[in-house]
């Protein structure tokens, strides 16, 4: 047996941090003197302990690592398999956005050592007034926070292309999002996920046509709000009004694109004069 002190020089880890661990269930000691409230390790436990540390490695949390090992000394492959592929898409999502932010930063610095002020891109983003023709779209709608857009993107479009296959439709353009909420909201804004089908079968709706205030986005979707900022302030100067909910069309496919400079995104603010 090895006292906490031990254990805790072995797989350093402190014996603030092992209490902490017994106290949720995640190890507890094998043994407790009942006289001194001495706590003991086994050996065997130095597996579960070198585990539960290589789970934190990968930034998985304490109630996450919980449920992979539910007890175990050794899950099971599917499960383990199933939640490690989940987190290096959150890791590899956290990278790209900040391998995005270190290019934004560097260009900032770069405008400031040229004068150019750092908000001055914005003047550089183009907006069209163009008339748009009414669709039909397969559509699924849906309260999403945006920690959940990724997921949501290839969740329910891919459900859209199974439904389509599935009952012979005809593709007539590329995938959509329509933002209905009114109001930004962390906790899930009223999203809609669509794709533009010829014929009109359960499922679908008519998008409207008619005037639209638009602009193209090429490179990551961060820069989005800038852009929906630039649409906004176009429709105040120009004495327009929103007549409906702005959208995106995602003219190339994020997952066939090798870098967020090749991503291409229209927004679209539909509109009418005052």
């Amino acid at each position: 047996m090895l006292s906490i002190g031990e254990f805790s020089k072995i797989c350093e880890v402190s014996t603030k941090t092992l209490r902490y661990y017994d106290e949720i269930g995640l190890i507890h000691p094998d043994q407790i003197n009942p006289d001194n409230g001495y706590r003991y390790y086994s050996i065997h436990q130095l597996k579960k302990m070198l585990y539960i540390n290589r789970l934190k490695s990968y930034h998985f949390s304490l109630e996450e690592i919980k449920e992979i090992i539910n007890g175990e000394i050794h899950p099971s492959e599917e499960k383990l398999r199933y939640a490690l592929h989940r987190k290096r898409r959150e890791i590899q999502q956290k990278l790209t956005r900040y391998e995005d932010t270190l290019v934004q930063m560097n260009q900032d610095i770069l405008n400031l050592e040229q004068g150019i002020h750092v908000m001055a891109y914005l003047d550089e983003i183009e907006v069209q007034l163009v008339e748009t023709e009414s669709m039909n779209i397969l559509y699924e709608r849906q309260l999403m926070s945006r920690e959940e857009y990724v997921q949501g993107y290839g969740r329910y479009y891919s459900k859209l292309y199974e439904q389509i296959a599935r009952e012979n439709l005809t593709l007539a353009g590329t995938p959509m999002t329509i933002y209905h909420s009114e109001e930004f909201n962390p906790a899930g804004n009223d999203t809609e996920f669509a794709l533009p089908v010829k014929e009109a079968v359960k499922g679908t709706r008519e998008l409207c046509g008619g005037l639209c205030a638009r602009s193209v986005l090429k490179g990551s979707y961060s820069n989005l709000t800038s852009v929906y900022a630039k649409l906004r302030e176009w429709i105040e100067q120009e004495e327009y009004v929103l007549t409906q909910s702005p959208y995106e069309v995602y003219v190339t496919d994020p997952y066939q694109t090798s870098t967020t400079n090749e991503l291409v995104t229209e927004v679209y603010f539909p509109v009418a004069k005052k």
